[in-house]
């Protein structure tokens, strides 16, 4: 077969006013020039249109002067020789197995909820004939001797049931209504409610109104409802969301109790380390969000998420990425090293809010250093921060700090564009050289600047927020989940900016994040959180990194092994060999 390169152009919508501007993209075009009718602007119509059959590739309609990111032109190498499923969603389907749990691991944008919605018969792959979409004779046809023509001629013949866990739960109580448990009661299939519930810690919850719970507890819900429910395909889409550390490790025993050899089991996860315990085996996604995705063969577990921070495909000699993600740990000095370079510290506080009592023993901290939080949700980890930004008042003890906060909640009051908000906030900073080159550019920042605040997604409004809060001078600087709705690459490159930004700066961060890879990467010391959650709970003094994790961890009852080629942290499996062996020397290797 001839290979043949397949040219994707895309519009952004936001971005293109052709009644507002020269509409130089059209004049500039040398197709257009040749007389023929390349890019198309009528008085009509809202946004340009170009022919991707005539388009010649020469990016000159990118290069003139228009809104950054307006048109992208992606070129698509050989696909008529791979398997085009749907019209962005280009190669091979991610293949599930029965009786194993089939992990998806890519960047936002690229394809994986759409991969869901084939994979549950919702959706019928294309095939690429997006303007006659196939039939599903033909697309059994298509797939015939692989494993994906007996997956879906199962949905058809044997009508499989799949369920699956949405991906935005605080979008549950608008069309969910009712107590916690009479839904559950309603949807208890296989007789396991009470079980689960336990398991995910919903017992004291079933009384309550869903539009009532907050995000961790929609998403523990969700996951029950999943749970409990008799099908043959589960899926679940970052089930991890709002959840801390321990509820993320106990929805993921839940998941993984449901194997059975004739069940499949899907799960898309963001937090790398709780889609490692997940999983069986792995398939990652690449390509350019919201033009292509690509699907790699299925994968062992560590070999899968070590080729999705590699950026590189050994099977098929592809790299997506140019740079490998490393997650070596800086050497941090020792208690005697770290007393001698304290210079700054808070006070022994204390906060009583209704039935909840916190105490904050006094810490000491210094320049170019981060804290990291751990702790169960419920400990007052962010109540520790609203006080050490003056937001909220304690009973005892007044911390005096010069600080910048980036609050865990995000909503956003401005009218206006990112770069009126911007030029409002930080306007020294934004501008600046060194702060484009540590901030603005890897949070890609420069690709949403002309977009309405209001409009932006979750994922945008988290990296402007901690553009703004970066942006602030101060000396302390406090961060609220960093993470949250972040996908993977992007909570890592989020990381490298935060720990570069503070060492170059010589300041200091205080830190809250339940995704362990994150935390391990950006800790130089650590401050644990222990008590009853919502009852009655204490900040401990900061602690080496070690030391610290190894508290925090003892309380999980779980362990920790680093990966020999790129040392991220992976959780090892419950009374595992090596957890076995750990828990008798150190909990965090």
């Amino acid at each position: 077969m001839s290979e043949k390169n397949t040219r994707i152009a895309i519009v952004n919508h936001d971005k293109c006013k052709p009644k507002k501007c020269r509409q130089e993209c059209k004049k500039s075009c040398p197709v257009v020039r040749m007389g023929k009718l390349c890019i198309e602007v009528t008085a009509q119509s809202k946004i340009v249109w170009i022919s991707e059959s005539l388009c010649i590739g020469c990016g000159i309609c990118i290069k003139v002067k228009s809104p950054v990111g307006l048109i992208s032109m992606n070129v698509c190498f050989s696909l008529e020789s791979m398997d085009c499923t749907c019209a962005i969603f280009h190669s091979r389907l991610p293949i599930p197995r029965p009786g194993e749990v089939l992990g998806l691991v890519g960047t936002n944008g690229i394809g994986k909820s759409t991969a869901l919605k084939i994979l549950a018969g919702k959706q019928k792959p294309n095939l690429g004939k997006y303007d006659a979409p196939p039939d599903w004779q033909e697309i059994l046809t298509y797939f015939r001797g692989s494993e994906l023509q007996n997956y879906f001629t199962k949905i058809l013949e044997d009508d499989l049931k799949a369920i699956v866990k949405p991906q935005y739960v605080d979008q549950i109580p608008k069309t969910v209504k009712g107590t916690v448990g009479s839904i559950l009661s309603r949807k208890d299939d296989s007789k396991t409610e009470t079980i689960v519930c336990e398991q995910l810690d919903l017992t004291h919850l079933r009384e309550r109104n869903v539009e009532d719970l907050s995000g961790g507890e929609l998403q523990r819900f969700a996951i029950a409802v999943v749970c409990i429910q008799r099908a043959d395909i589960f899926m679940f889409d970052e089930p991890s969301s709002y959840l801390d550390v321990k509820q993320r490790l106990r929805a993921a025993v839940t998941i993984r109790s449901l194997i059975s050899p004739d069940r499949y089991i899907i799960v898309v996860e963001h937090d790398l380390s709780v889609l490692d315990y997940l999983s069986d085996f792995i398939c990652c996604l690449y390509g350019v969000p919201s033009a292509y995705g690509v699907v790699t063969m299925p994968f062992g577990v560590r070999e899968g998420i070590n080729i999705f921070l590699d950026g590189y495909v050994p099977t098929e000699n592809l790299r997506f990425r140019e740079i490998s993600l490393v997650f070596k740990v800086a050497e941090t000095a020792n208690e005697e090293e770290i007393k001698r370079m304290c210079h700054y510290q808070y006070p022994h506080m204390k906060k009583n809010m209704g039935d909840f009592a916190l105490e904050i023993l006094e810490g000491e901290f210094t320049d170019s250093e981060i804290m990291v939080m751990l702790g169960e949700n419920g400990t007052g980890k962010t109540t520790f921060i609203r006080m050490l930004a003056g937001r909220l008042k304690p009973d005892e003890g007044v911390p005096i700090l010069n600080v910048s906060y980036k609050p865990q909640k995000i909503s956003p009051k401005f009218k206006g564009s990112v770069r009126a908000l911007l030029h409002e906030k930080i306007r020294d900073a934004y501008t600046h050289p060194q702060f484009v080159t540590d901030v603005m550019k890897p949070m890609q920042i420069e690709s949403i600047i002309d977009q309405d605040v209001q409009n932006l997604s979750g994922g945008e409004l988290q990296r402007v927020a901690m553009a703004l809060c970066l942006g602030k001078p101060a000396d302390v600087y406090l961060i609220d989940e960093p993470s949250a709705y972040l996908d993977s690459e992007q909570r890592l490159v989020c990381a490298k900016v935060i720990k570069r930004f503070i060492l170059h700066a010589k300041k200091t961060a205080f830190v809250v994040e339940h995704d362990f890879i994150m935390a391990t990467y950006l800790a130089d010391r650590v401050i644990v959180f222990d008590g009853i959650p919502s009852r009655s709970t204490a900040a401990n003094t900061p602690q080496t990194l070690l030391a610290g994790m190894n508290k925090f961890l003892s309380q999980l009852e779980i362990t920790f092994r680093r990966d020999p080629n790129n040392f991220r942290p992976r959780i090892n499996k419950m009374n595992s060999i090596k957890a076995c062996q750990l828990r008798t020397k150190s909990y965090f290797q």
